[in-house]
């Protein structure tokens, strides 16, 4: 057996660092394999919307609430999910929504309407937040605590790298093979990242949390400090989805590119989310508020620039790679605070801030969308999305505010004893 954090694990189950004398829990690999099937489902009926429109018979406007029906089986899905399986075994609920997962890709890939496929892809959305939710409390509790953000980074690895090699892939077997193969494709992922879950997370390592149920879950997110962290995540990645969503005509209106160069740029914005994921992961092992605090003011300077950046194809595509950085540095940070913050509740509060993640996805490229409407430019989402940046920051500072008139030095209030560590230790 050897110790990597809250759980013994099993030898067989870990793989030796050549860097240094730690272990990395192949578990982590699982939950990878997880996020990349559902960070591929997520985002390729984006690339497949006209090949869905044309076999349907529907519009592309209609096509696009294909989109908007996953988005919304998330925001759903993420705290019911959490908050039904609360008293079962964490490696259970990970299968089982891996298993939901699969039904709901397969049930899209034989959808006969336009109706069936958006029920289905409602379907599709339910497990994805409670996966990320629950695999970020079985992650953590795998290392060593100094480790704790570095791997919710590798489970989110899976969600980064999906979009540089996941939905250009499967695109382009929709395309070919038509689009009902992707959805069949994405469900054999799915049942490989069952197979994994199964065989790579010990069953000590994701046993029933011993909380006091869904009453118990609950009553832990009635906290300012919860709320005010949540708040962070929609207003910072709000941020990024009010440029993100208008990214292909600011890339051909103000920079120039042809459509037919916009699928590699986004590969670029992939690794640059893939790089700041991994980074942010470990720089909030050292410093959780602190890499936060760096993100969120990284990412307002550069949508503030994101208008003289985009004036040139080479500065717009270094943009677009230092966008997806910046983004996603904030990513571990984030999904860390919200669970140290509801620690009786982790699993609930983990998935409720992926549901907070899918708000901003919506509310980003709504607010981008009305600065379009106002006639402000086709850079101004950007803009839009640097005002929603600082918002980001001003509700991070409430939120360090709160902790220390909450914990003053030499003294712990009942009750705030991990708001009281996270404060020592950042």
């Amino acid at each position: 057996m050897f110790r990597t954090g809250t759980y013994n694990v099993p030898l067989p189950y870990v793989i030796r660092s050549r860097k240094a004398k730690t272990f990395m829990p192949l578990a982590l690999l699982a939950l990878a394999v997880g996020a990349f099937g559902i960070g591929t489902t997520e985002f390729v009926m984006m690339g497949l919307l006209p090949d869905v429109a044309d076999d349907l018979g529907i519009s592309i406007p209609a096509a696009g609430h294909l989109v908007s029906a996953y988005a919304l089986g998330v925001v759903v899905g993420a705290p019911l999910l959490a908050a039904l399986t609360a008293r079962m075994s964490r490696r259970t609920v990970l299968v089982g929504l891996m298993a939901l997962f699969v039904v709901g890709n397969a049930l899209s890939a034989v959808a006969p309407g336009e109706t069936s496929l958006l029920a289905a892809r409602f379907l599709s959305g339910l497990p994805h937040g409670a996966f990320f939710g629950v695999g970020a409390v079985v992650a953590t509790g795998l290392v060593a605590p100094e480790r704790k953000a570095r791997s919710v980074s590798l489970m989110f690895l899976g969600l980064t790298v999906a979009n540089i090699v996941g939905v250009p892939a499967a695109t382009a077997m929709g395309q070919h093979l038509g689009w009902r193969a992707t959805f069949l494709g994405v469900s054999a992922i799915g049942v490989a990242a069952m197979a994994a879950l199964l065989l790579l997370i010990p069953r000590e390592s994701a046993a029933a949390p011993s909380a006091g149920g869904l009453r118990g879950e609950l009553r832990a997110l009635r906290s300012v400090p919860v709320w005010l962290a949540l708040g962070t995540t929609v207003a910072g990645f709000g941020a990024l989805f009010s440029a993100y969503s208008y990214i292909t005509p600011m890339l051909t209106d103000a920079a120039g590119y042809a459509d037919t160069s916009v699928t590699l740029l986004l590969a670029l914005f992939g690794v640059g989310a893939t790089a700041g994921n991994l980074l942010g992961g470990r720089l909030a092992d050292h410093s959780l508020r602190g890499t936060l605090f760096g993100g969120l003011v990284s990412l307002v300077v550069i949508l503030a620039l994101f208008p003289l950046l985009l004036t040139t194809q080479v500065t717009a595509a270094l943009a677009v790679i230092l966008l997806g950085a910046a983004a996603f540095v904030t990513g571990s940070p984030l999904q860390l605070m919200v669970m140290e913050k509801a620690s009786a509740a982790p699993s609930l509060a983990s998935s409720a801030n992926q549901a907070a993640f899918n708000l901003a996805n919506a509310g980003g490229a709504w607010i981008g969308g009305l600065a379009l409407a106002a006639g402000l430019g086709v850079t101004s989402p950007a803009l839009a999305g640097a005002a929603l940046a600082v918002l980001g920051l001003l509700v991070a500072a409430a939120a360090w505010a709160v902790d220390r008139r909450t914990v003053t030095p030499g003294r712990v209030v009942a009750g705030h004893l991990p708001e009281r560590a996270e404060a020592v230790r950042h």
